[in-house]
């Protein structure tokens, strides 16, 4: 009996993980036509590709400032695959809300570039379905913050309020002198 439940447990145990990994589809080569910013690229044929599983700071546009680390992802992602040949890995929905096919971006040599970004700290997880490479993501961030990488740094790279406007307790004490009360009461009464 316990044999025919075991057998069976694997058996159910194999029909979802092979179910689980056909979700997965790989695709031809494609050519990277252009960069958008740190999590999104335009791939020939296919159109823009948003980085499936995290999300990169933004770059800023016309009026936005640029968050921290933006630029540097972008300029990363530039290096790892602009007019290089890559696939793109697909699961779940094909497409965001603004119409980008969402893909796990593999390089040549199989790299997945969502977890480079991710390890070296130009991006963070933010997967919020179960992933096929969530666990990889995670990993990846685990060790960025570890070793305090890209905006997992020692110092604080986002500004808050207590950064830009110090509280009066956080001040520093300046370097006035006080001015006797004579020499203030001299200064009252003189007019010019």
């Amino acid at each position: 009996m316990q044999i025919l439940i075991a057998a069976a447990l694997t058996a159910v145990a194999a029909i979802q993980t092979s179910s689980f990994t056909t979700r997965v589809t790989r695709s031809d080569p494609l050519l990277v036509r252009s960069v958008v910013d740190g999590d999104t690229i335009d791939v020939t044929t296919v159109g823009r590709v948003r980085l499936l599983g995290i999300d990169a700071p933004e770059i800023g546009r016309v009026y936005d400032t640029p968050a921290p680390f933006g630029r540097e992802a972008r300029d990363r992602l530039t290096q790892l695959i602009l007019h290089r040949w890559v696939r793109l890995e697909q699961e779940g929905p094909a497409l965001d809300v603004y119409n980008r096919h969402l893909a796990y971006v593999m390089t040549e040599d199989g790299q997945c570039v969502n977890t480079v970004l991710v390890r070296e700290g130009l991006a963070r997880v933010s997967a919020r379905l179960p992933l096929t490479r969530l666990q990889e993501l995670q990993r990846a961030e685990a060790e960025a913050q570890a070793f305090r990488r890209g905006m997992w740094g020692s110092t604080p790279q986002i500004p808050v309020p207590s950064y830009t406007r110090p509280s009066k307790a956080s001040r520093p004490p300046t370097s006035r002198t006080k001015t006797p009360a004579s020499k203030r009461r001299k200064t009252q009464t003189k007019k010019p």
